[in-house]
């Protein structure tokens, strides 16, 4: 659906984050005369009327019948298609669509590299743009990343390098390549099951002419079996990491050493993006020494620095428990105290546990909601690591200081999502570093968005 195709249609725009205002400013630009409709969260709309004076200004979440009244919706990705709302008004015609699907649309040109999967996407995707700018590829950075493509909607560049999020596999097409990272469970509440969410996440193969991903993710691997131009990283043949250094086939390319990115799984996910550069056809190994100048993003196994002889690690990102489970390999050999816990979606800890029980040199802060399942799961497995239990984030800061010692990292990977006491992993991030005692805009910040 092209922007144009929405002319003398009713029209509606519903959510005013990031997507939405992106939204809102293009089919304003495009089309100055439609008449346009936002819904919004109540203490929202105040703000959306000083945004674009002539909306007309709902707030509150729109039911059925107010939904069928549009004859289109440009939809949010937070908001899931799979709630009766949006399947009731769709059963009386209402079309949704989205603004990933409305560049799409207005971009058919675009050589696009789209990346998804549910740890490792962000970084596998600014890799991808940081290391074809070192090629003198004028690249894009943009998508669930941070900045929304019809944001860029004007803008030219020879490559697209795009995040896609779960919520927007399925609006997303055509790519010249898609990459898939890795599958955890994760947004199981938007998405109703593991087995949709593994199904969302893998709607992206049906939009890749090629598809790369990680070839020892044995269920990616079986379930996209039937792609016709599948291609593999992670494994001795392409590549790989192996004997300190990140390799494709037998030569040692770049020497782990050098990688500004802690753990295993970073070095996995500069694999992706060499693997990705190959496959568009640029010089991988001519790309590769520029692994040593890309900055590590915010919230992701970010360094934040000393204070008090202790060393603080921000990674809020981690929303699930194999997630924390990485962020500790990548400190195998530190005194750390790991703070867990967040929003309680009902998650099994048992691996997690398994994992952690006889680990030396570990202490654990559970808070937040999902605090006391953590803790119990902790205590029923009988594991060693030595347990605090607290409510909230600044309790487990207040916590982790006084039992960290001098030299020891104090690391916050909850292993669950924010939405207990926060409104996203970035402000939880952002927040923890200030109980931390560190200057919060200098660690927000991501490189490389948008144009370059």
């Amino acid at each position: 659906m092209r922007i144009a195709e929405l002319a003398g249609q009713r029209v509606a725009v519903w959510g005013f984050g990031r997507e939405g205002r992106a939204a809102i400013r293009a089919l304003q630009s495009r089309l100055p005369q439609l008449p346009l409709a936002l819904y919004c969260r109540a203490d929202e709309a105040d703000a959306a009327r000083a945004f674009a004076p002539t909306l007309a200004v709902h707030g509150h979440e729109p039911d059925a019948g107010e939904l069928a009244g549009f004859d289109v919706v440009v939809k949010s990705p937070g908001i899931s298609p799979y709630q009766p709302a949006v399947r009731a008004a769709q059963d009386r015609g209402t079309r949704f669509t989205s603004g990933t699907t409305l560049w799409f649309a207005e971009r058919p040109d675009a050589r696009v590299v789209a990346v998804t999967g549910t740890k490792g996407k962000s970084t596998t995707t600014a890799l991808i743009a940081h290391l074809a700018r070192s090629l003198g590829v004028r690249t894009a950075l943009a998508g669930n990343i941070g900045v929304p493509l019809l944001e860029l909607i004007d803008e030219r560049a020879a490559l697209w390098a795009i995040e896609l999020s779960s919520f927007q596999t399925g609006e997303a097409g055509p790519l010249e390549l898609g990459v898939i990272t890795r599958l955890d469970e994760e947004h199981l509440d938007w998405h109703g099951s593991r087995e949709r969410y593994v199904a969302d996440k893998l709607r992206l193969a049906d939009a890749a002419r090629t598809l790369l991903l990680d070839g020892t993710q044995h269920e990616l691997v079986a379930r996209t079996a039937v792609h016709p131009d599948r291609r593999l990283y992670g494994t001795a043949a392409g590549w790989h990491v192996a004997d300190g250094a990140i390799r494709r086939g037998g030569e040692a390319v770049f020497a782990l050493a050098a990688l500004p990115l802690p753990g295993l799984h970073n070095a996995i996910n500069a694999c992706a993006a060499l693997a990705a550069l190959e496959t568009l056809g640029l010089d991988a190994r001519a790309a590769a020494p520029a692994l040593a100048g890309f900055h590590a993003l915010p919230h992701r196994l970010q360094n934040l620095g000393t204070r008090d002889g202790r060393e603080w690690i921000n990674d809020s990102i981690s929303t699930t428990p194999p997630a924390a489970l990485a962020a500790l390999a990548s400190l195998a050999s530190r005194e750390v105290t790991l703070i867990l816990g967040g929003h309680d979606r009902g998650l099994d800890w048992h691996d997690f546990v398994a994992a952690v029980k006889h680990r030396p040199r570990l202490r654990i802060v559970a808070q937040g909601a999902s605090g006391p399942r953590i803790a119990r799961a902790l205590r029923e497995g009988a594991a060693e690591p030595p347990l605090v239990e607290v409510a909230t984030l600044a309790e487990a800061v207040q916590a982790a200081r006084a039992i960290t010692p001098s030299g020891g990292v104090v690391l916050l990977s909850p292993g669950a999502p924010s939405f207990d006491q926060f409104r996203d992993y970035a402000e939880r991030g952002r927040r923890f570093a200030e109980l931390a005692g560190f200057d919060t805009p200098q660690t927000a910040s991501i490189d490389g968005l948008g144009v370059a």
